[in-house]
């Protein structure tokens, strides 16, 4: 049986492959292939940010060697950053619930 962590990383890399390759290089995420993964696996933070020009902003940060696609470390990087955000605001949130609680 794998732990959690395996699991995740094992998700990761089938979340990206699904992705990739469905136009042009088959281990690259192209711009189209990148909207599509955003949409389709984290569809409630695209919805929630409502900025038509976010995915150009990502692909611009994302995108260290200039190719115009997204790489598998490029792709880590970006869940990475999403997943550290998210961290520090349920660490926040958590907080502000037990001091509410307190109270």
């Amino acid at each position: 049986m794998s732990s959690p962590l395996q699991d995740s990383m094992e998700g990761l890399i089938q979340v990206f492959h699904s992705y990739s390759g469905r136009e042009g290089d088959k281990y690259k995420l192209s711009k189209a292939e990148l909207i599509t993964l955003l949409n389709g696996e984290l569809s409630e933070l695209m919805t929630a940010c409502n900025d038509p020009t976010m995915v150009d902003k990502i692909m611009k940060n994302l995108d260290d060697n200039k190719d115009g696609e997204v790489d598998f470390q490029e792709f880590v990087n970006l869940v990475s950053a999403i997943t550290v955000l998210c961290n520090e605001f349920f660490v926040e949130y958590n907080k502000s619930k037990e001091g509410g609680a307190k109270k």
